[in-house]
């Protein structure tokens, strides 16, 4: 009896120590497939921040106030001019507009913290 009883304690041991083997081979081997991924997501990555910068040298380059000069000398876009100050009308706005009544005349007005800016003429 006490021989069974000891058999079976090896096994239960044994079984155990199989198990906790086989799961850590499973994250040794987890890990072994990351690091293998690694350098080619390196790659990808170097190769998507050259791209962003050459992205932003364009725009850098056609946003550059020479070129954007150079192009209002251009017969396609010799209609576009800078707008005159009383062109330009300034709107408030808030995130939330109230009605409020007016002293006297009985309209309602909204108030507003929030300015816009708007052109007026612009062609």
């Amino acid at each position: 009896m006490k021989k069974t009883l000891l058999l079976a304690k090896v096994l239960v041991c044994l079984a155990s120590f199989g198990f906790m083997l086989y799961g850590y081979l499973e994250a040794t081997n987890a890990l072994t497939i990351k690091r293998m991924q690694l350098p080619e997501l390196a790659k990808q990555l170097a190769a998507i921040q050259e791209n962003n910068a050459r992205l932003q040298f364009e725009v850098d380059s056609f946003e550059n106030p020479s070129h954007l000069l150079e192009l209002l000398a251009k017969k396609e876009y010799s209609h576009l001019k800078h707008p005159v100050v009383d062109q330009v009308l300034l709107i408030n706005q808030s995130v939330c507009l109230k009605k409020e009544p007016s002293a006297g005349n009985g309209q309602n007005e909204l108030s507003s913290s929030t300015r816009h800016t708007l052109v007026l003429g612009a062609k």
